[in-house]
């Protein structure tokens, strides 16, 4: 089969190649998906470069968590899923042979029925950005009315989280860094959008909520933005955290003791298994009313994976890279 590969980190235009692998086939507990299309997120270039000390985790890395396709292969007792469209979650987790190549081969539960109104583009966003945010916006536990912060509006994450914090009946309020941006925000729904390169966030917030502070926030990077909070968040909050710039955060701990303000970190990768199992039944829902808007900002074909990572790593699109498969 064709595939894109890695045998060392790097650069990915000096590490990252093209040419035949093994086509995987299935054993027990097994179904194989041939893939339509590959999803590009910013945790693939930040594997394939080694970020935050993560070495290589096998001779050869077959890249990408994300992807879509149809199973066209199973093990025993699973023939009867053969022909189904599905999109795949953690396809590189804890494993080498991701979604960058014509197959792939994993447990069914990683396979998950895509509605016939679903594109396979969009199918390879659903992993992790789609993903991450149903899980954020759960973890709020929003009531309607409720006041959120969206952080990064024009995020591949935090577009599906505002519409999410919509359909529950919040006040969305997010931060970008220009009017191109701002105005892709208020496309997925936001109420209040923030320059934080232009205005001061804290001040904004205090106005928007008349002294109240916000009642939850959407958190992709804890490390910068954790020092704001005491002039942000209202008492008894939650901050639910995705992601974060660094290994190390210093917290205003008092001040967030003295509030009883909730801290929740979540690694998309590692749910356990009530919390898989809501968010696909959630997102399985919103999928087939066609409640949820895509933005699929770049197609590329496989060959031009290392042109994918360097688009995604120097963040100039509105929306997610999406590679298409080979027949």
């Amino acid at each position: 089969m064709r595939a894109a590969f890695y045998t060392r980190q790097g650069p990915a235009r000096e590490v990252l190649q093209i040419g035949e692998q093994p086509r995987p086939e299935p054993g027990p507990g097994e179904v194989r998906v041939k893939l339509k299309t590959s999803g590009v997120n910013p945790s693939d270039w930040k594997v394939r470069r080694g970020g935050f000390g993560r070495g290589l985790m096998a001779p050869l890395v077959i890249p990408h968590s994300d992807g879509a396709g149809e199973i066209d292969a199973a093990g025993p007792g699973l023939s009867g899923r053969i022909g189904e469209r599905v999109w795949i979650w953690n396809g590189q987790w804890k494993r080498p042979h991701g979604t960058a190549a014509e197959y792939i081969v994993l447990p069914p539960a990683q396979a998950v029925p895509l509605p016939g109104n679903v594109g396979y583009a969009e199918g390879a966003c659903l992993g992790i950005p789609v993903f991450t945010a149903v899980q954020a916006v759960r973890l709020a536990a929003l009531t309607r009315g409720a006041t959120m912060l969206i952080a990064g509006g024009a995020g591949s994450v935090a577009h599906y989280a505002i519409q999410l914090a919509k359909f529950r009946g919040a006040t969305v309020v997010t931060t970008v860094s220009s009017d191109e941006k701002a105005a892709h925000a208020r496309r997925a729904g936001a109420d209040h959008v923030i320059n934080y390169k232009t205005d001061n966030v804290p001040e904004c917030i205090q106005a928007i909520t008349y002294g109240r502070g916000v009642d939850a926030i959407i958190e992709l990077d804890l490390s910068s933005n954790a020092r704001h909070y005491p002039s942000i968040l209202g008492p008894h909050a939650t901050v639910v955290v995705y992601g974060m710039a660094a290994n190390e955060t210093t917290l205003p701990s008092l001040w967030l003791m003295q509030n009883s303000i909730a801290l929740r970190l979540f690694l998309i990768y590692d749910l356990s298994e009530a919390d898989r199992k809501a968010g696909i039944d959630e997102l399985t829902r919103l999928l087939g009313g066609g409640r949820l808007v895509h933005t699929v900002a770049r197609r590329l074909p496989l060959d031009a994976i290392a042109d994918a990572h360097e688009i995604v790593e120097r963040g100039e699109l509105i929306g997610n890279v999406v590679l298409d498969i080979p027949s």
